[in-house]
């Protein structure tokens, strides 16, 4: 008979991550004043969100004569966006987003897949479907999914880099990856350009280490992949720093021109920067928000 007991130590130090990450998104996401009107836009709805001037092309039966007679213009009642929209999430759980240049650094792993569920809670409060990518986990509603998620998310991949995930992608969706993206960009190209021929638009987060930003090594330097596979030792690691800042200021370059190209949006996270900053941007960029 099969030995369970690693299975079951395995099984339980995994379900001990789970309560603490949902309590962490479930804060986070707190701290985003959203409410229930939060993604309000103007849609076929019933609830109403606001009046705005009478603009060309405007039908007249649109126009409420009532708010119009108080002024000397024309307006336009609005009401709510209510079509819920299908949302996939893609986070990396390669071995390379496990790294921490320091104890006061969240690991890129823990930031990204925190980033990931606060913003599902978001949307799941918004009316939205939300999914996982890879995960066998197709976009629904409700908090059963949001506990999904959160299991789904916690489970560590054995690769050292991570490769985007386009899977579940329904036309005309959104999606968002969460990455270092550190890999073969052409896994990145494949995906982005894979879910933009679906018409999917979504939102692109770097996620580095501030070390991985400014390469503070100096003297003799073994540098090895967290997944133990890559290593590489140096007397000189400063003689390095320019050539890598290079590589990733180009690698940066190349997510942006192809968000650019699949009319993604590009943001980059520093783990040493808050949970909150980049929780608000990637709302605002589901809200069709500059990219900043």
């Amino acid at each position: 008979m099969t030995n369970v007991a690693p299975l079951r130590a395995r099984a339980e130090q995994e379900a001990a991550r789970l309560p603490p990450l949902l309590a962490r998104a479930e804060h986070l996401a707190g701290t985003v004043l959203l409410g229930e009107h939060g993604r309000r836009r103007a849609g076929m709805g019933d609830d109403f969100w606001q009046y705005r001037p009478v603009q060309a092309g405007d039908e007249r039966r649109f126009i409420d004569w009532r708010r119009s007679a108080r002024s000397d213009s024309q307006f336009i009642r609005q009401r709510e966006w209510q079509i819920a929209q299908s949302v996939v999430i893609w986070v990396d759980n390669a071995a390379s987003m496990r790294f921490a240049s320091d104890e006061k650094y969240a690991e890129k792993s823990d930031r990204a897949r925190l980033l990931a569920l606060a913003v599902a809670i978001l949307l799941n409060r918004a009316g939205e479907r939300v999914g996982l990518a890879g995960a066998d986990l197709p976009p629904r509603r409700g908090e059963a999914q949001m506990m999904r998620l959160a299991e789904a998310l916690v489970k560590d991949g054995a690769d050292d880099y991570g490769h985007p995930q386009s899977s579940g992608m329904l036309p005309h969706g959104r999606a968002l990856f969460i990455s270092d993206f550190m890999g073969d960009i052409a896994a990145a190209r494949t995906a982005l350009t894979g879910a933009a021929d679906r018409g999917v638009q979504g939102v692109l987060l770097q996620v580095l280490d501030p070390a991985e930003e400014a390469f503070p090594y100096r003297g003799r330097t073994i540098f090895e992949s967290v997944g133990g596979t890559l290593a590489h030792e140096t007397l000189k690691a400063s003689e390095l720093r320019d050539r890598y800042l290079a590589r990733l200021a180009q690698r940066k370059a190349e997510l942006q021109s192809l968000c650019a190209t699949t009319g993604w949006q590009y943001g980059l996270h520093h783990t040493s920067d808050s949970a909150q900053s980049a929780l608000l941007w990637l709302f605002r960029a589901f809200d069709g928000g500059p990219s900043r």
